[in-house]
């Protein structure tokens, strides 16, 4: 006979529900790996060889990628790319990790191409010495690389995505449901319905022949240069503001007021016009005293670090004190080969007149090699 129901609280009864939760978490986290001299790669590793990525970090454990322009088999010699993340050597020992891996082809926007992106199922044991690197032997056709607009100039670049599972956890809760949804803050969506609305703006801007008004409490909120220029004298007598800026082109003005009031870049950049845009806004980040732009922009042009940008970059960064943007410039230029080319791109010359030590050290480098 299966057990009776429960029978209903009475008034007589202390009527007790309790809860608890069994909770699976994840931590995720994506590198991209830029491949750039692509046709070089394939004549420096034939098939069956690679070469590492530097070493990242995601959920406490560092990894990199294995890449394998040719092919990691000679069943997999028709690919160009075999591709695999792997736990670093020091690493494989350690407490095992469970992750699922996701490798993308980007287009020229940044964006994953769907016909290009491969999944792995959930691996339990990331970190057996026989099996620690886990991706696609297969994984993108030479043919289908060459022929398609991804391969730009010689390069390429490939996202991973790794998800951690977390260990399980169990906790108690309160058995009450919960009454309110917060929602995210939306402040940033309504400070740029405020910017666009110019309603309430008591400040004019006249930029490049172009003109903006906005909200001097805005921008004396995110920017010190601001706060001075726009409490001061100039002000007195409760005249609205007239500002004229000549050093700045329109466009990245435009781009300025947006992250002030909504804490964020322009969404639609191909690559080219974010590493111009983000050169531009290094700059007036700097005149405005606003750190996180700087930063924001010093994060996104070391992607950026071409033979044909670098020198200008490295200026940039030397001009406007950008450690770890400098860092980055460095790290590219370590190759001799891509000194030299660097040393005849356009945009060298002006890296020598504006930074003539940092020149003389490289200079001296490139003849040392």
């Amino acid at each position: 006979m299966p057990p009776l129901p429960a029978p209903p609280c009475t008034t007589a009864d202390v009527c007790t529900t309790t809860r608890s939760a069994i909770v699976a978490g994840t931590v995720t986290g994506h590198h991209l790996l830029d491949v750039e001299g692509y046709s070089r790669t394939k004549e420096l590793f034939p098939n069956g060889t690679y070469t590492n990525s530097l070493p990242f970090n995601v959920g406490g454990r560092s990894w990199h990628i294995s890449f394998y322009p040719n092919g990691r088999s000679p069943g997999s010699a028709d690919f160009v790319v075999s591709i695999f993340l792997g736990l670093e050597v020091d690493q494989i020992c350690a407490e095992p990790v469970a992750a699922w891996v996701q490798f993308s082809l980007l287009d020229r926007a940044g964006k994953p191409v769907p016909s290009h992106s491969r999944a792995t199922e959930l691996h339990a044991r990331f970190h057996s010495t026989d099996g620690f690197a886990f991706g696609f032997p297969h994984f993108i056709k030479r043919a289908d690389l060459e022929n398609s607009e991804h391969l730009k100039d010689d390069r390429f670049t490939i996202r991973c995505d790794i998800t951690i599972a977390k260990k399980l956890r169990k906790e108690r809760r309160r058995a009450s449901s919960r009454f309110v949804d917060v929602p995210p803050s939306d402040l940033y969506q309504h400070l740029g319905e405020l910017l666009a609305s110019k309603e309430g703006a008591d400040v004019t801007f006249h930029v490049a022949g172009e003109t903006f008004q906005a909200h001097r409490g805005v921008l004396a909120s995110r920017s010190p240069v601001f706060r001075a220029e726009l409490f001061g004298p100039m002000t007195e007598g409760g005249a609205a503001a007239v500002v004229e800026i000549d050093d700045m082109d329109g466009q990245a003005f435009r781009a300025l007021l947006g992250f002030v009031y909504t804490d964020a870049l322009p969404e639609d950049m191909t690559p080219e016009e974010e590493a111009v845009m983000c050169q531009h806004l290094l700059v007036a980040a700097d005149r405005y005293g606003m750190e996180r732009l700087k930063l924001v922009c010093e994060d996104r042009l070391c992607r950026h670090v071409t033979v044909g940008s670098a020198a200008t970059i490295l200026a940039l960064a030397e001009q406007h004190r950008c450690h770890g943007l400098k860092e980055a410039c460095f790290q590219f230029l370590e190759s001799p080969a891509v000194l030299h080319a660097v040393a005849a791109a356009e945009g060298f010359e002006h890296l020598a007149r504006s930074c003539p030590s940092l020149v003389k050290d490289l200079i001296f480098k490139i003849t040392d090699c």
